[in-house]
């Protein structure tokens, strides 16, 4: 069969097995789903009434959710539970686990725990945590989170993966003990940082010389500048590598004073590299210096000198190594002596200062990595830069110098206030630094100055008077003690001025005021005190948070989150929750009816944390953002245009994109006109928004990224593109990030969704979705799918990847009365512009019942399709017809035609004129393309029949002859095909009365190549609905509807043999009514299946036509039951034989089908007794849907044939009768190449001997009989019309004198292909010797090898272009080129 597809009016199908299919659910409950790589659907369960899920993770094969629910399937579980997919079971969590309902949850992987977050009391406030080891709940470490709502909404990890973020709607106080207990908020994490180390600002290096030898040449790696202040994660850009194999030294010149304490090093993690070993020399001493280190893996203090080691725990950002005191140097060298991998490299390279610093030049007071913002100076009065040599060799020092006249008073003198940036509080000596007169050459214009430092904190002022009459440069001593500033907008200052009483006499009545810089050095990380929130770091004495609350995975305290945490569990990143609750306005936000909250969070790998969630900002450094906030740098900043107009639920980041879901519709300033419905991108590079489409027309609940696609899912019905085409999404939507559009997400919904989430890779299940579902099949697609073998022997689908929109220019009329009692789903007709009774009306006589209607679909409707190789590029695509619409990439409609390349996704229109109306049948002969239907085409006289040239992309209309009418009704062209025993007719059949001037009643041949129409014999009357050919070479037209021969004679069902012209009526009249399809059983004329309804539209009829006489084989299809196509299909694995179908092959049933024993289905497997369901389908709304019948791309196919189809060639179906399963091995995509030779295998012969127009080039679907027929295990004898069978041993021949009627029991095998056929023949002698002409390789799929001169026996030679032949010498058998024997 080829290609195979499936057509109908459908929004989704789903493959039944041999049991009904559940297509709707109760609204009421909420449904688990899973979601598989391929995008399809499968229900897993659903809740008890009223339930929801609002949260789930998967940890290793186990999918655990939560929500509010007491049942999923038929497991009794209280707001939690899991999904086991390997046994498709469902359990409860043990007992004693939340009392409440569930918001979030997050699957902790190291240590095989799950932790809930929700609103519940037990087992702890808010946070509760499932052991997977020991299946039993806990209580948090922490004791839980309370406070405001006592909610939490979202639990998720850091970029590292080494603590938990947890946001809702809660409070956290810290206090009521020593402060900083952790590293500065401002530096990234590390366990190899002390809190004291943290709090050292690093020293600028920005002016520095910076030199480091050997260096790696690979780009992006060579620049050791790229380590001082990275960017980004370790990688390109933000790494250096040393020369692969070699000891590398970094050279760092300040070639000014830096008072340091330590260095910082982060090691390089990439390919395997790193250092493992290094040492400093300080800068001009040349010591190699003794640092001091905490180990990480054990938390103990430890020394090292030459070498010291460097951790490769990629879990350890950096390591901090401080020197013994501080020193006063110029520059240090590091040199990495032992390594990794290719060689050794480094992430991060920083010099710690003693603490803080700044200096009285504003341009030397350059931000420090990891700072929100630069130290800072101003001053009063003239200040002039002067520049001396230091203490230390070969560096200088810029200083400001102010004259104050002698006599001055301390309110009129110059002044300089330092405010220096002070990375976290703690106990501080701050030091004025003063140069020395002797290198300055000012001794006797110097004098005393006072200085008053503001420690915050509520703290006194220190004040000092200091002497600048020293000779040497040196530092003395103005505060010691705390430094916690005491409010956000607070920063400690120290501020000089002449003293009150100035020493010296000055020269020339003149005072030099010198002014070069402060030095804070740290002597404690820990401070006892009563104030309240810290500026530059950590919290002070106590601080209050909301919302936001951080725990590291690695922290073995045990305290109470509900009351008041010390302030040794404060975490770098808690200072999130105290900028959150000032930014709102204090504690007086939380007294509200309506409390704010956070409701999801995202790390990006630079250390930016995103929150959104319900909330406005009215004051701190993010003022006015609402809804969306980012924190970085240790303090919040508003996003563009101050964050989203509405509620954000949801937040996924890929890369530097963060996708945002919520029930919003622009930003807060309305920059984007609207176009964020629901969900948004924000670029973290760019700093900008970006629009998905034109979003959705709903609310967005959740949104997941995986595999180039954002999942979205929430209470919405369309996606919209930025185009503004509208694409149906109920609940759940897919944006393809490759090609920014809407696509295809892959299964059908109909729904109000809560939860998308990506499984596991172990589990097979890609996602899992949840929400309120009315309606859900495996497979997404508008009208159209294709069908191939899958793994396992299961069908794997291929939905149709665009969606097709109803037809918008044609108006659809509704039956206004109704001939049959069964009421059809979908309240409107997709047949366009007519009455749906017109269709069908017969012409003339009353003796003939009225066709019945179709099964009553809502467009867009797929009617009818054909593939098309094209020759010019091999590529086939699959020709689609019906009552639908379309977008073109140019944003064009067009209708009811359209040309689908699977390769791409793409569907693009016929060119030239479109058709105005519904097409319903396709065929497509070389590169011609037969329409019909009911239609007319704009600029021709076609009506209800047209051509086009595929390869030329132009109509073919000039001098073919429109179709006529009879008086009162239209043309419907139900049926266009073609008898390969004909070349260039077609057969086009319907409801017409004459084709041009050439009466041919409802049925008429049309000749392609002489582009005349002419008459079937003598015609018949009334309408066809269905065509079918039957004898050996298919020179039998059956034809269907509901019919009479020229005489009058009822004949619903009529056989036209090409070979005398004569019609004659299959059976005497005894169908109980029309007939809507027919189908001939591998081309024998005696084993025909009818189906229709009775004559009066009450019932519903499946016959079988033996040879002599009808029979009913339909008994259990229902009143409503309406078929739309029947076809025989072969089967892999065979049923049981019987008189009606042998046991290697089914007739399959499309259409709208109801069945006692089944339900409802769209195709159906009968097997001569019973129905097997095979297809479901629905329509956009979730009522039933048809399937309008199957199309391949073969245009013949004989059963005989398909006994010698190699495995994965034949379209197959395996009914598994006995297991109760049917599976459909459908073979997409069978490549010509299977049965074509390429130009490189034709090497061996002569081509100027070949014929131009010579086709062994390629095989004939004539010969697949023969095709690799030996890797056939099971091959059955078919007797048919075609002549007894062939016993097994090939010694008898099994038959009998009259008709032959297979049953179980008279089926035999045959042991070799040639057997079987010849047992076809009715035994006749169809073997001829033959010699080769030319060698044959025969590495194609079927094909038998030659060597000139070989004998070989012809067994079928009934092709011009390729011949079934046996090697005599070896008994091989396949098919060979017909002109290269003899």
């Amino acid at each position: 069969m080829g290609t195979v597809g499936l057509t109908g009016a459908f929004a989704g199908i789903g493959l039944s097995d041999n049991s009904t299919i559940t297509t709707t659910f109760d609204s009421s409950e909420a449904t688990l789903l899973s979601r598989s790589s391929d995008g399809s659907l499968s229900a897993l369960g659903s809740t008890n009434s009223g339930g929801s899920i609002a949260a789930g993770c998967a940890l290793g094969d186990v999918f655990y959710f939560g929500g509010s629910f007491t049942s999923i399937g038929k497991t009794s579980a209280n707001s939690l539970a899991s999904y086991t997919p390997s046994s498709g079971s469902f359990s409860a969590l043990g007992s004693n686990g939340p009392n409440g309902d569930v918001y979030a949850l997050y699957c902790d992987e190291k240590n095989n725990n799950v932790w809930v977050g929700g609103k519940f009391t037990s087992p702890a406030p808010s946070v509760a945590v499932w052991s997977v080891k020991n299946s039993q709940w806990s209580a948090p470490p922490f004791g839980g989170l309370s406070g405001a709502a006592a909610e939490v909404f979202s639990i998720t990890t850091n970029s590292s993966d080494s603590s938990i973020f947890f946001a809702g709607s809660f409070t956290t106080s810290f206090g009521n003990g020593t402060l900083n207990g952790t590293n500065n908020p401002n530096v990234p994490y590390s366990a190899g940082a002390t809190p004291f180390s943290s709090s050292l600002v690093p020293v600028p290096l920005q002016n520095a010389q910076v030199i480091a030898a050997p260096s790696s040449t690979e780009s992006g790696f060579s620049d050791v500048e790229n380590i001082l202040c990275p960017s980004g994660a370790d990688g390109p850009g933000d790494t250096w590598f040393a020369q692969d194999g070699s000891a590398a030294v970094i050279t760092v010149r300040a070639y000014s004073l830096l008072s340091a304490r330590g260095i910082r090093i982060g090691n390089t993690f990439l390919d395997g590299r790193g250092t493992t070993a290094f040492s400093v020399t300080t800068i001009p001493d040349n010591t190699v210096q003794t640092l001091t280190y905490v180990n990480p893996q054990t938390g103990a203090n430890e020394t090292c000198n030459d070498p010291c080691p460097l951790l490769t725990d990629s879990s350890t950002l950096y390591q901090d190594f401080l020197f013994s005191d501080n020193l006063d140097i110029t520059g240090f060298q590091l040199t990495l002596s032992e390594w990794q991998g290719a060689g050794s490299g480094l992430h991060l390279l920083q010099l710690l200062s003693s603490g803080a610093f700044a200096s009285a030049v504003a341009a030397n007071n350059t931000a420090s990595c990891f700072s929100p913002g630069a130290s800072n100076v101003s001053f009063t009065g003239d200040w002039t830069e002067k520049e001396a040599n230091t203490n230390i060799p070969a560096t200088v020092e810029s200083v400001l110098v102010a004259d104050v006249a002698v006599g001055t008073s301390v309110a009129q003198s110059p002044s300089i206030t330092w405010m220096p940036y002070v990375s976290a509080s703690g106990e501080y000596d701050v030091y004025l630094v003063v140069p020395g007169c002797t290198n300055f050459e000012d001794c006797a214009l110097r004098t005393s100055v006072q200085v008053t430092v503001f420690p915050g904190d509520g703290l006194s002022p220190w004040v000092t008077t200091v002497s600048q009459q020293n000779g040497e440069d040196q530092t003395t001593l103005v505060y010691t003690g705390p430094i916690v500033p005491s409010s956000p907008s607070f920063v400690t200052t120290i501020s000089m001025t002449l003293a009150p009483e100035p020493v010296g006499r000055g020269e020339n009545g003149q005072y030099e005021l010198v002014a070069a810089g402060v030095q804070l050095q740290l002597t404690s990380a820990n401070v006892t005190t009563t104030g309240s929130n810290g500026a530059n770091g950590t919290s002070a004495g106590s601080a209050s948070g909301f919302g936001f609350f951080e725990w590291p995975l690695s922290s073995t305290d045990t305290v109470n989150a509900t009351g008041i945490l010390t302030n040794k569990t404060e975490t770098a990143l808690d200072s999130v929750g105290f900028d959150i609750l000032a930014g709102l306005g204090g504690s007086a936000a939380l007294t509200s009816s309506s409390l704010p909250y956070i409701s999801a969070v995202a790390h990006h790998p630079s250390g930016t944390i995103f929150l959104g969630g319900n909330f406005n900002l009215t004051s701190g450094s993010a003022s006015g953002a609402s809804n969306i906030v980012a924190f970085k740098n240790g303090a919040l900043a508003a996003l563009p245009s101050k964050g989203l107009n509405g509620v954000v639920t949801s937040l996924a980041l890929d890369g530097d994109t963060l996708f945002v879901g919520g029930a919003f519709s622009d930003t807060s300033s309305a920059s984007t006109n609207g176009a964020l419905q629901g969900v948004a991108a924000y670029n973290v590079q760019q700093n900008s928004w970006s629009a998905l489409g034109q979003g959705v027309n709903g609310a967005v609940s959740s949104v997941d990224y995986s595999d180039g696609q954002v999942l979205i899912a929430g209470n919405f019905t369309q996606a919209v593109a930025a185009s503004g085409t509208v694409q149906k999404a109920d609940g759940f939507a897919a944006w393809n990030v490759g090609n920014s559009t809407w696509t295809n997400s892959g299964g059908f919904l109909v729904g109000s969704m809560t939860l998308v989430v990506n499984g596991t890779s172990s589990s097979g299940q890609s996602q899992y979705v949840a929400g309120s579902v009315g309606a859900s099949l495996e497979f997404g697609a508008t009208g159209f799918v294709l069908l191939q073998n899958g793994a396992g022997g299961e069908p794997q689908v291929t939905p149709l990847d665009v969606q097709l929109g109803g037809n918008t220019t044609v108006s659809t009329s509704s039956t206004s009365a109704r001939r049959r009692s069964h009421v059809r789903r979908g309240a409107s007709s997709w047949i366009p512009k007519i009455n749906a009774l017109r269709i069908f009306k017969r012409e003339a006589s009353a003796s003939l019942a009225p066709l019945p209607s179709s099964p009553a679909t809502t467009a867009p409707a797929v009617l009818a399709g054909a593939f098309w190789t094209n020759s010019s590029s091999s590529k086939q695509v699959a020709i689609l017809g019906g009552n639908f619409s379309f977008q073109s990439s140019s944003g064009s409609t067009y209708r009811s035609v359209a040309i689908y390349d699977n390769s791409t996704g793409a569907v693009t229109p016929l060119q030239g004129n479109q058709i105005n109306g519904t097409v319903r049948s396709l065929l497509v002969q070389g590169d011609n393309l037969f329409i019909g239907g009911e239609f007319t085409l704009q600029g021709a006289s076609a009506n209800g029949f047209a051509i086009y040239n595929l390869a030329e992309q132009e109509w073919a209309m000039a001098g073919v002859q429109a179709l006529q009418p009879s008086s009162g009704s239209s043309v419907v062209v139900r049926s266009v095909t073609a008898s390969p025993s004909q070349t260039n007719t077609v057969i086009v059949a319907g409801t017409f009365a004459s084709a041009g001037s050439t009466a041919c009643r409802s049925i008429c041949s049309y000749a392609s190549d002489s582009e005349q129409w002419s008459a079937l014999g003598n015609g018949i009357q009334g309408d066809v609905a269905s065509i079918a050919y039957a004898g050996s070479n298919s020179d039998v037209i059956v034809a269907a509807g509901s019919l009479a021969l020229a005489d009058s004679a009822l004949a619903n069902v009529a056989t036209f043999t090409i070979s005398n012209l004569t019609w004659a009526a299959l059976g005497n009249g005894s169908l109980p009514g029309p007939v809507t399809a027919v189908a001939v059983n591998d081309g024998n004329v005696s084993s025909v299946f009818a189906a229709g309804r009775s004559s009066d539209g009450n019932t519903a009829f499946l016959y079988f036509w033996n040879g002599q006489t009808w029979s009913a084989v339909g008994s259990t299809l229902e009143s409503t039951t309406d078929v739309s196509q029947l076809t025989m299909v072969p089967l892999q694995n065979t049923h049981t034989g019987n008189s009606i179908i042998q046991s290697d092959r089914a007739l399959m049933v499309s259409g709208y089908l109801t069945d006692s024993s089944f339900g409802n289905a769209s195709s159906a497997l009968f097997d001569g007794q019973s129905f097997i369901p095979y297809i479901v389908s629905a329509s956009a709304s979730g009522s039933p849907g048809t399937v309008s019948g199957l199309i391949y791309s073969y245009s013949t196919f004989s059963f005989t044939q398909a006994h010698f189809l190699a495995t994965g060639v034949v379209i197959l179906i395996s009914i598994a009768i006995a297991a109760g399963i049917v599976f459909l091995l459908a073979l997409i995509g069978i490549l010509w190449t299977l049965f074509s030779r390429r130009d490189d295998k034709l090497n061996k012969f002569d081509p100027v001997e070949v014929d131009d127009d010579d086709d062994s080039a390629h095989h004939p679907s004539s010969l697949l009989a023969h095709i690799n027929a030996a890797t056939r295990n099971t091959i059955i004898g078919d007797s048919g019309p075609f002549g007894p069978h062939v016993d097994k041993e090939g010694e008898g021949v099994i038959g009998t004198a009259g008709g032959f009627e297979p049953d179980a029991s008279n089926y035999v095998r045959a042991e070799t292909p040639s057997d079987a056929v010849i047992g076809t023949m009715g035994g006749e002698d169809m073997t001829r010797p033959a010699y080769a002409r030319y060698s044959f390789d025969g590495e194609g799929e079927g094909e038998l090898a030659l060597n000139a001169g070989q004998e070989v026996e012809i067994l079928d030679d009934n092709d011009a272009a390729w011949w079934y032949a046996r090697d005599v010498r070896t008994g091989r058998e396949g098919v060979v080129p017909a002109a290269y024997v003899y």
